[in-house]
């Protein structure tokens, strides 16, 4: 019987997805599923939605939920991380707030920038937690990782957990493929694709066409002459634009990819905001969207409506196939660079393809990245290495410092500025980040 804890699990849409692609499959239909979370309302609306879930595709698991994070993992074979820790507010809220003081505007801060160091601070050390009980508990389980900043919490397990299997996921690589058949014209199914960077910042190394007759094209005529030709969609123009530049197009989306360069956000050239596109403030935008219409929803869902359930393109469930039958599969995982990406350091957290089977999870050795995309990372890299340093020392000069070679916060404000700044976040997130000498 297979075991599956779900840590976070009051994040309800999202379990809602991954949960309808696990238990859609008839080898995992009669497991256990621990759904674990800190807010008993939202867990026991999550309990509710699992079993309407169940119901819908006709399976028959063992649901528990649980406030107890020991209980949930005690005996799993399979731990998904889904966690936001200090949530909406205080955590997000104070991520954009506190740098808009010092005129530092954001769009998604949850990776990189002010707010994803922040993040990283307050979320990497539950995750090593939660590694450290799965070493006790369930030392030969999976973790299964979602949250963000994910280079910096894939970086700090590796780091201080090395025990512990685990691999980061994200949606971008496989979502970003979609989006591009679409402007292209090309059937996805045909298309067969190589990315490989860090989380947020890998590149499709190669974009085909596999015909059915056959014969394979390379798509990235096809892919510029969108830009070329003007067909830019309205929301992507950041990424076209790097894509001209660098000649290769980035998987993380253009809200995303415009925080982690020091090309896009500028006080002082307000006119690339419009003609890029840049929507500010997304995060918060975003979530207060969501939180609407969860609350549309959670009523709906507890009045008895039906769960419909739909094939996410989500990994967990292929994973967790692949390792029990054994039948391959490939996915795009974040884990440590030991010699997979020749010219990015040894150690940081990299996306890279892996095979998945019976043997677990297998890297792929990509070797050499074009020596223009792996400097462009190593931009991102030395933020996230300076943050997981200042974790491991408790050093808030570390933290300060990776505020100041982060490329968006370097290119608004002067290294006082940044000091200054960084000594309010940590003073804003009392309780949630560690004691920083």
């Amino acid at each position: 019987m297979t075991k599956i804890a779900m840590i976070g699990a009051g994040s309800t849409v999202f379990m809602k997805n991954l949960l309808g692609d696990i238990l859609s499959e008839e080898r995992l239909a009669t497991s256990t599923i621990a759904l674990m979370d800190i807010n008993e309302q939202r867990l026991e609306t999550s309990k509710k939605v699992a079993q309407g879930i169940a119901e819908a595709v006709g399976a028959s698991p063992t649901i528990e939920a649980t406030t107890d994070r020991r209980a949930a993992l005690d005996g799993a074979d399979y731990v998904v991380l889904m966690i936001q820790v200090a949530g909406y507010k205080p955590g997000t809220v104070t991520d954009f707030e506190v740098p808009k003081k010092y005129g530092l505007r954001q769009t998604i801060a949850d990776t990189l920038g002010v707010g994803g160091i922040m993040r990283g601070l307050r979320t990497a050390p539950v995750l090593v937690d939660i590694a450290r009980d799965m070493k006790e508990l369930c030392p030969n389980a999976l973790m299964l990782q979602y949250v963000n900043p994910m280079a910096i919490n894939c970086w700090a397990l590796s780091r201080f957990v090395p025990e512990i299997r685990t691999v980061g996921l994200c949606h971008s690589v496989q979502g970003t493929a979609k989006e591009l058949s679409e402007d292209i014209g090309v059937p996805i199914d045909e298309i067969r694709y190589m990315a490989a960077g860090i989380n947020h910042m890998a590149f499709y190394l190669k974009f085909e066409h596999h015909k059915p007759d056959g014969t394979i094209e390379d798509l990235y005529p096809a892919i510029n002459r969108v830009y070329a030709e003007g067909r830019v969609p309205d929301w992507n123009r950041v990424r076209y634009e790097v894509l001209k530049h660098f000649g290769y197009f980035v998987t993380e989306s253009s809200e995303h990819f415009s925080e982690y360069t020091p090309w896009f956000i500028k006080r002082n050239r307000p006119e690339l905001i419009e003609k890029f596109n840049i929507p500010l403030d997304e995060y918060i935008r975003r979530c207060e969207v969501q939180i609407a219409r969860w609350n549309d929803e959670e009523k709906e869902l507890l009045a008895g409506g039906a769960i419909k359930v739909k094939r996410s393109h989500e990994y967990a469930a292929r994973i967790i196939m692949a390792e029990i039958t054994g039948v391959p599969t490939v996915i795009n995982g974040n884990v440590p660079n030991n010699g997979l990406i020749d010219n990015l350091p040894q150690g940081a957290c990299v996306e890279v393809p892996c095979l998945v089977d019976h043997n677990g999870i297998q890297p792929i050795k990509v070797g050499k990245l074009p020596v223009e995309l792996a400097a462009m990372m190593q931009t991102n890299i030395n933020v996230q290495a300076l943050t997981v340093e200042a974790l491991a020392t408790g050093r808030r000069d570390h933290v300060k410092q990776a505020a100041m070679l982060d490329p968006h916060t370097a290119a608004e404000l002067p290294l006082e500025d940044i000091a200054n700044l960084v000594d309010d976040l940590i003073d804003a997130h009392k309780g949630w980040v560690p004691e920083l000498a």
